[in-house]
């Protein structure tokens, strides 16, 4: 049965819209690749299946690009449906499961990739960093299709590969994520790219993944921070202090400016400021225009039903008179945690600039260990104003502003950047960097 007289709904429109244009705005996306799916119900109660009209652009859509499929009995590759709605149909069969998506999640995509002949079952992708090894598991199965769009192989085993996982990867053609919402699959597709990221930026940098790679397995407890909070689908609208429009409005640019630098993937990461005897919070900090998060007033007090995150937070401001805390997942901030300089045999224990800007601010950034304690990190905070926890993200501090503080970890992504790129010509990066930046 085919909805063609069904019209998508403002809020349904405007959800997918939001979705498709944040999709562009993190580059997992072209202008017109990928689709959505989602199980929605219609004003007299009825449920459908949801899906993007093939090649359509997903940040623009038009009413009349959005499919309405029979949730009981779908018409496969009715009207201009995509053709992977046989795949998200059964998807969206999976128990718990209201939303799939399907997105070329272009730094994943690229790690994945392999010379060997085919057809051939690639290995699975393994993530390093903390965000993909606990949102995505310790392995992501990869799959080579001859045909790998709407294949009667694809249909058979992308739904199956999803039974048992959060996110599956198409050889050489994206992702395709499942969730309980719409938000919840871009979430996990943003966190997948964020992992590619991460081990391509160890590639250009010499970082010798596989001997990573070997040492999580081993111990993983050793090898990361604290794990990153659970995905929670619901309170994204919630708003402890609606009646404070200036701070309210400076945390929905921080989280802007987070999500389209790409300084933390979507709904990751957390920012918060300080009052009197409580600091408000944001604990999915990246948050692109029209998809914020929750944004909380939390007791400065120790609570013991603190998630780690929080617990940082708390600890930061219990020992400091900082004003602004803000914690991020910036993939070449966790590749340059790991490099070792030619002739060492351990990771670096700071991130020194090699171009101007960075080198003018910040003579180096502190790397701790995963298992670092709050104590030590304010140490460094004091000291330097930023530190990068291998493992566990990047934490800043400021005394004013969230604009303020939101400065350190745009400018520590530059400044990777610049040191992956004279690394990855063959540029000597201790000759590079100023010599007292060593000692201080």
């Amino acid at each position: 049965m085919s909805g063609r007289g069904w019209k998508a709904s403002d809020e349904l429109l405007r959800l997918l819209r939001a979705v498709g244009r944040a999709s562009l705005a993190y580059d997992i996306q072209d202008s017109h690749s990928g689709n959505m799916a989602v199980r929605w119900k219609d004003e007299r109660g009825q449920e459908r299946i949801v899906i993007t009209a093939t090649g359509s652009q997903k940040g623009d859509l038009e009413p009349s690009q959005i499919c309405f499929l029979s949730a009981e009995g779908t018409d496969f590759g009715y009207y201009k449906a995509s053709s992977e709605t046989d795949i998200h149909a059964r998807i969206l069969a999976l128990p718990g499961v209201g939303a799939s998506m399907h997105a070329h999640v272009k730094e994943l995509t690229a790690v994945t990739m392999n010379d060997a002949p085919k057809p051939s079952r690639p290995p699975d992708f393994a993530p390093v960093d903390t965000l993909g090894y606990h949102h995505l598991g310790r392995a992501v199965p990869v799959d080579w299709f001859a045909v790998p769009s709407g294949s009667a192989e694809m249909t058979r085993t992308v739904p199956d590969r999803l039974a048992a996982r959060p996110l599956t990867v198409i050889y050489g053609h994206g992702a395709v994520a499942k969730g309980r919402t719409l938000q919840e699959a871009f979430f996990l597709l943003c966190v997948a790219n964020n992992a590619g990221a991460v081990v391509r930026s160890m590639d250009r940098l010499g970082v010798d993944v596989e001997s990573l790679r070997e040492k999580i397995r081993n111990g993983p407890a050793g090898r990361f921070a604290p794990p990153p909070p659970a995905y929670e689908i619901d309170g994204d609208e919630r708003c402890d202090f609606p009646e404070e429009e200036e701070i309210l409005r400076e945390f929905l640019k921080a989280g802007h400016r987070i999500f389209e630098s790409r300084l933390s993937p979507f709904h990751t990461g957390s920012m918060s400021v300080r009052g009197v005897d409580s600091m408000l919070y944001a604990p999915k900090a990246s948050m692109p225009a029209d998809l914020r998060g929750p944004l909380l007033k939390v007791p400065l007090a120790p609570d013991a039903a603190d998630g780690p995150e929080v617990k940082v937070h708390k600890a930061i401001y219990a020992a400091s008179d900082f004003q602004t805390v803000m914690h991020c997942h910036i993939p070449e901030a966790e590749a340059s945690a790991h490099f070792s300089y030619p002739g060492e045999t351990g990771p670096c224990d700071r991130i020194i600039p090699v171009d101007a800007e960075g080198s003018f601010l910040y003579l180096a950034v502190p790397v701790l260990p995963p298992d670092f304690t709050p104590a030590e990190l304010v140490g460094f905070l004091h000291d330097y104003k930023m530190a990068v926890v291998r493992g566990g993200g990047v934490w800043a501090v400021g005394t004013q502003s969230l604009s303020e503080v939101l400065h350190h970890p745009s400018s520590l992504r530059e400044i990777c950047h610049y040191r992956i790129a004279a690394r990855e010509r063959g540029l000597d990066l201790r000759r590079m960097e100023p010599a007292k930046a060593r000692r201080w």
